[in-house]
């Protein structure tokens, strides 16, 4: 049986940009895969804004996202990336995070080059480690590798906000020499500069499409001529949520009832209540309505 890590890289291996809505717990992952998709990516952002309620500014655990890993990876089958973020302190503890999230189920665990705590890419006050200890941390992931469990290593720089192109690609370079499997260049502010890191990088690239953030947002089609094989949308699915239960309670606080809802039978058709209770009756278990 292929591992997760295994159908990834099978993915990887197709001539396409591949659509990757990013989850935030099993009930968001497990619709997308509902949905057809064949890989997503738990969101640090919207682990960090619907577990705790709190902004994406490394205040968040490493204990609180592995945990939320675990509980994602177990409800699909389709490959999960994980936000690693720092690796959470030195390079022992980037080796404990490959390692954990490795055991927790993830296919590939992204590990950046921000000081602790970090941001949001797309946000103010971001600042990025030494180059040195930028490359400490992609060599310990990429040794906790050999010594565990299966699982690809995203290596992804900030350094372009504030120290230009140049410096967010020479990381990028020494990022992949090292052992990442995929790269990504966060925050690039024109589709040129895109062109730019495809083009003067060799590897697999991953781009981050945020409405109202500094990447132009382009279609799966024009990345993959760029030359990008991951598409990541990280606040696509929290964004829809947060839209969707505000509208909800803007109605029951007008003292109505919210319409155009998933029905009873629908969501617990989502949530898998029919194969529960199809299982449930290989062990004489009375079914219950």
């Amino acid at each position: 049986m292929s591992t997760q890590a295994q159908k990834l890289r099978q993915l990887l291996s197709m001539d396409k940009c591949h659509v990757m809505p990013c989850c935030f717990d099993g009930l968001s992952a497990k619709m997308v895969e509902q949905a057809g998709f064949s890989l997503t990516f738990m969101s640090g952002f919207a682990v960090s804004a619907a577990r705790l309620g709190l902004p994406d500014t490394g205040l968040i655990s490493y204990g609180e996202m592995v945990d939320q890993g675990q509980h994602i990876c177990s409800s699909v089958s389709i490959p999960v990336m994980g936000d690693g973020d720092t690796g959470y302190g030195n390079a022992m503890n980037v080796r404990r995070t490959v390692d954990g999230y490795g055991r927790a189920g993830f296919a590939a665990v992204m590990i950046e080059d921000q000081v602790s705590p970090k941001r949001c890419g797309h946000t103010k006050g971001k600042l990025i480690v030494s180059r040195d200890e930028a490359y400490e941390r992609i060599k310990a992931a990429a040794d906790a590798r050999k010594e565990g469990l299966d699982i690809l290593i995203i290596g992804r720089t900030d350094a372009r906000t504030d120290h230009g192109l140049e410096e967010a690609m020479e990381r990028a370079r020494s990022f992949s020499e090292l052992g990442a499997d995929i790269l990504f260049v966060e925050a690039p502010e024109s589709v040129e500069e895109m062109q730019t890191i495809c083009r003067e990088v060799p590897g697999v690239h991953m781009a981050n499409l945020i409405d109202g953030g500094k990447t132009p947002v382009l279609s799966p089609s024009e990345l993959h001529t760029i030359g990008f094989k991951l598409a990541a949308y990280p606040l696509v699915l929290v964004s829809a949520a947060m839209q969707a239960m505000a509208g909800a309670l803007k109605e029951l606080q007008a003292g109505k009832s919210p319409q155009g809802l998933m029905s009873f039978k629908e969501v617990r058709q989502v949530i898998g209540f029919d194969d529960y209770y199809d299982v449930e009756k290989k062990y004489g278990t009375s079914y219950r309505q």
